[in-house]
């Protein structure tokens, strides 16, 4: 007669050794829970460590719903309540992590990333929680009513079973740092809705004559104020060899579907109009390329203004003999110039990802799933994305620790 396999048993096991995971199993290790974290490949924290450029924005000092999309707008109210930055930053302060503000309340390490993988980590030990690496899981099953533990995990190594079961398996972004849909597919095994999922926090592709001017001033970088959908950013946007990067498109891009048009103006805080009718009427010697470049780069201002054949003849006219039609013209290519971007970079560059497992179904409170107990879902594969600026690892952060406090 064939030996029953064994099977581990923890209070509960968390499938993504990410952020939200393991902030959620240091919480409930703390509580005195027996946990486990799954992480299928062989680093936990890789997105903490890339993140920053290798020194981490951890967190910003302001942080609201309203740097947060998602198709319910208040569900991430309550879990920023009750996990605030103030709240990581005593973590940040307990383990005497040197950071310093960047623009805009962004907090980054002074040192490198791993500073706060380490302080996950320590917390972590602290809770006795178990991490294991390279641990994929095969497949996941409800276990019969009656039975102790709710779920049972095959794994390569065997079996393990489990009261609470968190899903923090991040989003679709980056693949080559591991990421999968696992935790979009074990939401629908378990009969969850997920919604449509889109590369965000991504640089632009453009085509055709915009593709080559951004070709021609790749590197070239100035401060904009971006529109989409009622939505506008002012940060620097960059001009790269495959269309537009940048804080200010990568913030837009949340907020951009396919086929919509970006709206940028390339002086953002002053009136062009007002400025042209100045040099008009104190009669300005200088060309236009010259008066422009006092607020622009001299390389954007001249690519720019060839760009635009209407406009090019303007660029020896003295700015005195402009005509008004000239001058609302000029407005319009500065401060108004509309583009329908051909695309994004895609998963493979985006921060983050748009979309995930509908909120409607997940309790704000528990993060548990409503029709599926002991089942939960913390961090980016919840269809809640933040802003540029540490609000993502905020979000992670915060669901991770309200859901450690149930499971």
């Amino acid at each position: 007669m064939a030996e029953a396999q064994a099977v581990e048993k923890f209070d509960c096991v968390v499938i993504g050794g990410g952020a939200a995971g393991l902030m959620c199993a240091a919480t409930a290790g703390q509580r005195g829970r027996r946990v486990l974290v799954l992480e299928h490949t062989k680093k936990v924290g890789k997105k903490i460590l890339m993140s920053g450029g290798g020194r981490c924005n951890f967190t910003n000092y302001e942080v609201e719903p309203r740097h947060y999309r998602s198709e319910n707008a208040h569900f991430c109210i309550s879990a920023l309540r009750r996990f605030t930055p103030d709240d990581f930053l005593e973590l940040v302060h307990k383990y005497q992590l040197p950071y310093h503000e960047k623009t805009l309340g962004q907090l980054f390490c002074d040192h490198k990333s791993r500073d706060i993988l380490n302080l996950l980590l320590a917390e972590c030990e602290l809770g006795q929680v178990e991490i294991r690496t390279n641990s994929p899981v095969h497949k996941v099953e409800p276990l019969p009513a009656g039975v102790q533990a709710r779920f049972r995990l095959t794994l390569d190594a065997g079996l393990v079973d489990c009261e609470s079961l968190v899903v923090a398996t991040g989003g679709l972004s980056i693949p080559t740092m591991g990421a999968t849909g696992f935790g979009y597919d074990l939401a629908k095994q378990f009969a969850l809705k997920v919604t449509p999922r889109q590369a965000a926090l991504v640089p632009f592709t453009l085509k055709g004559r915009w593709l080559r001017v951004a070709q021609e001033l790749a590197g070239v970088s100035a401060p904009v104020r971006v529109s989409c959908q009622g939505q506008s950013f002012v940060e620097a946007m960059l001009f790269t060899h495959k269309g537009l990067s940048g804080p200010a498109m990568l913030q837009i891009s949340n907020y951009w579907s396919p086929g919509e048009a970006i709206e940028v103006d390339f002086l953002p805080g002053e009136s062009l109009r007002y400025l042209l009718d100045e040099w008009r009427s104190s009669g300005a010697k200088a060309g236009l390329k010259t008066l422009l470049s006092r607020y622009l780069p001299g390389r954007f201002v001249a690519a720019w203004l060839d760009a635009h054949p209407e406009l090019s003849a303007l660029a020896d006219k003295p700015v005195a003999q402009y005509r008004n039609t000239e001058l609302d013209a000029l407005v319009l290519c500065f401060q108004h110039w509309r583009c329908v971007p051909n695309g994004t970079e895609g998963y493979r560059t985006a921060e983050v990802t748009r979309g995930g497992v509908n909120t409607d179904g997940v309790s704000s409170k528990t993060f548990e799933a409503k029709s599926v107990p002991g089942l939960y879902f913390v961090g980016e594969v919840l269809d809640v994305t933040g802003w540029l600026g540490g609000y993502n690892f905020q979000w992670a952060w915060a669901s991770g620790y309200c859901a450690g406090q149930y499971v």
